[in-house]
């Protein structure tokens, strides 16, 4: 009986049905070929990612391999050709790219077991294939962002290592190969201090390095006087720090240094230019610290308020919080007339220094733009122009995502646009949602495409009561579970404290997200920027 459990024939059917479900589960689909036949087999999921029938399936195995892209048509051929060889290998590996019938390019990830002849003798190749095209993809992203760092590195007018536990150099840039004086930094890799150094620098030295290791404590800006072996003397800045892997577990150590033979030669004593460093040191902080109280300033600024004919009145409310002394996020009430008022909130990428110079450009535009307020789409518009064309000249890479509307009393309207940012909260007559979530609502982040179009949208004042925009510092929040604040619990509070004053549920969203978030605390900038329309029937 066929159906009987002790039967081959079921223990066969029984491993045929794993070795589907295992197929399936893995996404890859199979293939056999014997080898002195133009005809080949694909399995239904193959001919899914070859995007073609039975009838027009290519054998991908036969000359000239058309179907293989022509960079890799070389490798492909010559993994065939060695598994077809007598006595050659026994299985074939290969990844390609492969033309669909759609005539797209997809890549493919290739194996094979070969079957032979008692003489050796290719009769017979079979095995799996799997689309690797978003593996693949993701691969080249990654290789591109290595490649852009390492190129900051090596450029960078710094000398930067990382070194082993036993204080041998893993990785060093160009300007650290340079300064010992080897053409490349890889020609460092393996090498000790000690290879190039006197006894009096290389010794103390490791043995920061290995406190570093021990303790994981940083060393920051310390003055080391190096001694070639051939008798060269010159002195840098270093910092060094922990190199910890992903488990938080300490690799090796990685270092900082910056050449300052000639300010040190020049001055003499290094007690000097400790003290000039100092200086340095403490303008620096000064200068942040100004531009912080400014931020600060700017941010806490009293807000205007209107109330019109028909006895609308309109008010507003804010939280700013930073989570470094400069932050990326902003927001902006505009008073176009009496009883008209123009709202905007940006969040800048990254934190720092950077951040808060595309601010300063940013509220520097703000003011070229004044003449657009009344049509939400070109003012982002020229925001995004501005903020382009001055990014293009300095060469670098940056955006803002930004929500701006105009409140108009009279009108009873609110006009808004929206550049990537996440869309208000409002809540009113219909309850409460989220407006500019569809993509139809939006334009690109500024600062990325010049000429970029911004569509203005347009909403009845009566169905607003109430509105809050914010920032993603809100939504990024995350549990213990690593599961995001996101809008749903948002609009959730908005609805619970509809009741409560303006600044009472801005407190409450605030501690709200720091309840729910795991470490009781903001991982990005957070602004918020509330605001209330009351109406005098």
């Amino acid at each position: 009986m066929s159906d009987d459990p002790e039967t081959p024939q079921h223990r066969i059917n029984v491993k045929l049905e794993r070795l589907e479900l295992a197929l399936r589960a893995s996404n890859e689909g199979i293939w056999d070929w014997q080898t002195d036949e133009p005809a080949i087999f694909y399995s239904r999921r193959i001919l899914e990612f070859l995007e073609c029938g039975k009838d027009r399936a290519p054998n991908l195995f036969l000359p000239p391999y058309e179907s293989i892209f022509p960079e890799e048509r070389e490798a492909f051929a010559r993994a065939v050709t060695q598994a077809l060889q007598d006595g050659g290998p026994e299985t074939l590996a290969v990844d390609a790219r492969v033309r669909t019938g759609g005539g797209d390019w997809r890549w493919l990830r290739i194996r094979g077991t070969v079957v032979r002849h008692r003489s050796g003798k290719a009769v017979r190749i079979a095995g799996s294939m799997i689309n690797i095209s978003r593996r693949k993809a993701a691969e080249a992203q990654v290789e591109e962002e290595r490649f852009l760092l390492r190129q900051l590195i090596d450029h960078v007018p710094l000398q930067i290592y990382f070194k082993d536990l036993e204080s041998r150099f893993t990785m060093a840039n160009q300007r650290m190969a340079e300064w010992i004086g080897f053409k490349k930094g890889s020609e460092l890799t393996g090498k000790h201090d000690q290879d190039f150094f006197d006894y009096d620098h290389w010794k103390p030295a490791e043995d920061d390095e290995q406190r570093i290791i021990q303790t994981g404590t940083a060393m920051i800006d310390q003055l080391e006087h190096e001694t070639r072996r051939q008798g060269e003397e010159t002195w840098v800045i270093t910092s060094k720090f922990p190199w910890r892997d992903r488990q938080g577990l300490i690799k090796g150590t990685f270092g900082v240094s910056s050449d300052v033979t000639k300010l040190v030669k020049a001055e003499r004593e290094a007690t000097d230019l400790a003290a000039q460093l100092q200086q340095k040191n403490e303008a620096y902080e000064e200068e942040l610290m100004l531009a912080r109280e400014i931020q600060q300033a700017l941010a806490s600024e009293g807000f205007p308020e209107g109330t019109a004919s028909n006895q609308s009145h309109v008010s507003f409310g804010a939280r700013y919080i930073p989570i470094s002394g400069l932050a990326g996020d902003f927001f902006e009430v505009m008073k176009i007339s009496d009883d008209c008022f123009g709202v905007l909130i940006c969040d800048v990428m990254g934190h720092g220094v950077r951040s808060a110079l595309i601010v300063a450009m940013l509220r520097g535009l703000l003011e070229k733009q004044r003449a657009q307020t009344h049509e939400p789409g070109l003012f982002l518009q020229g925001l995004n122009d501005g903020l382009a064309a001055i990014l293009e000249r300095a060469g670098t890479t940056m955006f803002a995502t930004a929500f701006f509307g105009i409140i108009d009393l009279s009108a009873g309207t609110f006009k808004y646009a929206c550049g990537g940012h996440p869309g208000p909260i409002i809540a009113g007559r219909n309850g409460v949602h989220q407006i500019a979530c569809e993509r139809s609502e939006k334009g690109p982040g500024l600062g990325l495409i010049r000429g970029a179009n911004y569509p203005t949208h347009e909403l009845a004042l009566s169905q607003i009561d109430r509105m809050v925009l914010f920032t993603d510092g809100v939504l990024e929040a995350e549990n213990q579970s690593g599961e995001p604040f996101f809008e749903n619990r948002l609009m959730e509070i908005i609805g619970k404290q509809s009741g409560e004053p303006l600044e009472t549920l801005l407190d409450g969203i605030l501690s709200s997200v720091l309840a729910f978030s795991d470490g009781q605390h903001f991982d990005d900038d957070v602004c918020l920027l509330g605001i209330e329309v009351t109406r005098n029937h």
